[in-house]
């Protein structure tokens, strides 16, 4: 268990604590001992050590100047304090050093070992806890993907492989390849439930879940209702693994309650989050406000309509509400923002669209130092995690919370790391996704795809009278024949959404309120 480790004790009354010491070399470890502060700075630059054990109260150097010398030369040395005093800035000076542990005398020799545990040891043994965890966990998930047969299984399921993924992340385990064959197999099954109750949903069925266009009819309107003071957030692209990684980030500030919705298909910014903005599916968009829908053949942007559909929605549902809608590009944006934030305080809602993360899925397929930096799904989110840290969007939240302004913070859809290329065929005039199709001349294999003939049951537009969609499901994305080495090798990898996948399709839909 000590792996050989080497311990440095240092304390005036070490001939004391003779149990101490052999309690702790018949676990293995082995200790040195000096009784005052300069001797142990001269063993710690004569020899390596794993760990410093050391009294705060004694003569000469005392514990704190040691500490202090110790870590200008090897700040990477973890260090135990242990004092008699209870005297807070003798605390708040070791705590200031960076120790690793904080102990008041008397202590007994479990206590040491403790603490040592939790420093020297704490990586492995949480790996093998977590790995325990997982594999006792691991056939009730097998079960639950099996089973899963409601939107509240399929939340619960996804949220608990998600769990899984973070705490496998967090650890060196050799299970990170098979939680991800277990996501696979969830996938395939998400896939073909949708497959068997999307069009339902779409019809208005009693079990269809939270989707898309009710999300402001039902999780934005109470809080106005109530009188609350309000920002809806939408991250484009922002997955629920991207959002437990900032959670950590803003549990001081707010108080935090999660839930996820299910995106409408296609999983794309056109159709999903103009559904969000104006409460409608996109084909009665198009049908009601015809200048605010743009069809995938027009080379207009797809997402330049969403303040005037806000509009349209709050004037059908008979609702004065005095709202703002910004899109933040960039860091200059958001710090546009925060310069100008008298502006929104007189708001009931103020509605930000944030697109980094967006950007960056589109960057990491074009640049290929991007590609590296964001190689896999923890790289991604690790990424995710320091644009928020180290960005103005953070300070944003903060001067949210300060105003007593809520906020719902959400998404539109996710995306999902592509890895099987499924080969269609289509006109020059087809959409260029590469996780749906459309087009009155597709040719692809049906049983590798979600495949809608009839869209207007679907509430989806069709460019022409034989317009059908496909889906991919999955891993899977569509390449076209002609070169078609190339398109695989170049999309193998990144991160695409528009499809059917749980990582696209649950998102996390995220109430925050300040804590008194």
């Amino acid at each position: 268990m000590s792996e050989n480790h080497h311990i440095l004790w240092a304390d005036d009354e070490i001939d004391l604590l003779k149990p101490h010491l052999m309690f702790l070399r018949n676990r293995g470890y082995q200790v040195t001992t000096t009784n005052n502060g300069r001797d142990a700075l001269d063993l710690v630059e004569s020899q390596p050590f794993d760990l410093i054990v050391l009294d705060e109260n004694m003569p000469g150097l005392t514990g704190l100047e040691t500490l202090s010398l110790i870590k200008q030369k090897f700040p990477l040395l973890p260090v135990i304090m242990i004092t008699k005093s209870e005297e807070e800035n003798i605390m708040d000076q070791a705590v200031g050093n960076k120790i690793a542990d904080y102990l008041i005398k008397p202590v007994n020799p479990n206590q040491i070992l403790i603490a040592i545990k939790k420093i020297l040891h704490s990586d492995r043994l949480v790996s093998e806890q977590t790995t325990r965890d997982y594999r006792e966990e691991f056939n009730t998930l097998s079960q639950s993907i099996n089973s899963a047969d409601s939107i509240e299984q399929w939340y619960e399921l996804y949220s608990r492989l998600v769990h899984r993924e973070l705490e496998l992340a967090a650890t060196e385990t050799n299970m990170d390849q098979l939680l991800e064959m277990q996501k696979n197999e969830a996938n395939s099954e998400f896939g073909k439930w949708v497959r068997r109750n999307y069009e339902s949903w779409v019809r208005g069925s009693d079990d269809r879940p939270l989707m898309s266009p009710q999300v402001f009819p039902r999780k934005v309107f109470p809080h106005l209702d109530n009188g609350e003071k309000l920002f809806f957030i939408l991250i484009d692209n922002f997955r629920l693994d991207q959002w437990r990684s900032l959670q950590p980030l803003l549990s001081d500030i707010f108080n935090i309650e999660e839930e996820l919705y299910t995106a409408i298909l296609p999983t794309a910014t056109q159709y999903a989050r103009n559904a969000i903005f104006s409460g409608l599916m996109p084909l009665d968009i198009e049908k009601l406000f015809p200048d605010l829908w743009v069809d995938e053949e027009s080379e207009e942007g797809k997402n330049l309509n969403e303040s005037p559909l806000i509009e349209t929605l709050f004037e059908r549902y008979r609702r004065r509400c005095r709202f703002s809608y910004n899109k933040i590009n960039d860091s200059q944006g958001a710090e546009r923002l925060l310069r100008e934030f008298g502006k929104l305080e007189g708001n009931d809602l103020n509605v930000l669209v944030i697109n980094f993360i967006d950007m960056l899925s589109h960057a990491r397929t074009e640049s290929k130092m991007i590609r590296e930096l964001a190689s896999t799904n923890a790289a991604y989110r690790s990424l995710t995690e320091s644009w928020f840290r180290h960005g103005p969007l953070l300070d944003l939240f903060r001067r949210i919370a300060e105003k007593g302004f809520k906020i719902i913070l959400t998404t539109d859809h996710g995306t999902i790391r592509v890895e099987n290329p499924i080969k269609v065929v289509g006109d020059k005039n087809t959409n260029t996704n590469l996780r749906y199709k459309l087009g009155k001349n597709l040719s692809y294999n049906q049983r590798q795809v979600y495949e809608i003939k009839r869209p207007e049951l679907f509430g989806l537009p069709s460019p022409n009278v034989s317009t059908a969609y496909i889906f991919a499901t999955n891993r899977d994305f569509f390449a076209y024949p002609n070169n078609y080495n190339y398109y695989v090798q170049y999309y193998t990898g990144t991160f695409q959404h528009g499809g059917i996948s749980m990582e696209e399709m649950l998102v996390p839909l995220i109430t925050l309120s300040r804590k008194q």
